[in-house]
């Protein structure tokens, strides 16, 4: 099959992990061996990755310069690209022996300047903070901040991808044999000028969504949406919680789920499976292999199941 596999930031960043080099080569290994192991059975391999935590750091580090000179999320979100992309090729061809071409591709997408996420942003960027300590940035630096979990986060908006500029070039390394990884952070985002021409927004575009407009327009056949969790949960969150092995759209309309994680990637599953696609997987990172066989992890797909 040719798999979509969306690493997911806390994949990628155990929560509560400084953001240092250190730490996000060790997680990038154990994020290669599992992704190796997707190539070993056979498949056909498309990486996409978060960069919440990443392009947070780098605002913030942009934060020590004067307002005219800090990088827009456009240019901060190639940057992370480059730098997580870098890290998980060399480490996969490290885990594959040299034996398979790897590539990155900085990755272009398409939004809506009239999207109204730039009127209320939700996107989670950058490390986590007590509430005293967010609303106190949030005032200083004209932060949008939100909950995560029993932290706060700041949030910036997160518009629709709506179309992939470099898909041609991605269409001739697949035909290659190339394992390509792309669409970092949910791809740079662009607008499209009225003459054709792109220029960079202020945004950074969710992950999952870009990974499953990925995964149409190249026609995959399996998405996978890896993260730090064993599956969809009923009930996250509370003592009767209980994973969902199997899920139709139907089904995922009817569940209430966190919005700012696992919501947005069980959205981006059914959008996946109802667009042609043969299943959507969703689970933790080490259990990669196990959800394509349908033993991990919750499937989603648009095949009538028995309630979970």
């Amino acid at each position: 099959m040719l798999v979509v596999a969306a690493l997911g930031g806390n994949a990628l960043l155990r929560r509560g992990e400084p953001l240092t080099a250190d730490n996000q080569r060790i997680n990038v290994q154990r994020a290669a061996v599992a992704l190796a192991a997707i190539l070993r059975a056979g498949h056909q391999l498309v990486i996409t990755h978060g960069n919440g935590p990443q392009v947070g750091l780098l605002a913030l580090q942009g934060a020590a310069y004067k307002p005219d000179e800090a990088y827009p999320l456009d240019v901060l979100g190639a940057e992370t690209e480059g730098m997580i992309g870098y890290l998980i090729e060399q480490e996969l061809e490290n885990a594959l022996g040299h034996d398979r071409p790897v590539a990155v591709l900085l990755t272009q997408i398409v939004v809506d300047a009239s999207d109204p996420a730039f009127a209320k942003p939700t996107k989670f960027v950058g490390p986590v903070y007590s509430e005293t300590e967010a609303r106190t940035l949030a005032t200083a630096r004209g932060w949008s901040i939100a909950p995560d979990g029993d932290k706060w986060r700041r949030v910036v908006a997160s518009p629709k991808p709506l179309e992939i500029p470099d898909l041609d070039v991605l269409r001739l390394l697949l035909a290659q044999g190339v394992v390509v990884i792309c669409a970092g952070g949910g791809g740079i985002p662009v607008l499209r000028r009225a003459d054709g021409s792109l220029i960079g927004v202020e945004a950074v575009i969710d992950k999952d969504h870009a990974s499953a407009l990925l995964a149409k327009e190249i026609k995959a056949d399996a998405l996978l949406m890896l993260t730090d969790v064993a599956a969809v949960f009923r009930d996250f969150g509370k003592d009767n919680a209980a994973p969902i092995a199997r899920l139709t759209p139907k089904q995922a309309a009817a569940l209430t789920l966190p919005l700012g994680s696992m919501q947005p990637k069980v959205a981006a599953a059914c959008d996946f499976v109802l667009n042609g696609g043969k299943l959507a997987g969703i689970g933790r990172l080490e259990d990669a292999v196990a959800i394509l066989k349908g033993t991990a992890g919750t499937l989603v797909t648009t095949q009538t199941i028995s309630p979970p």
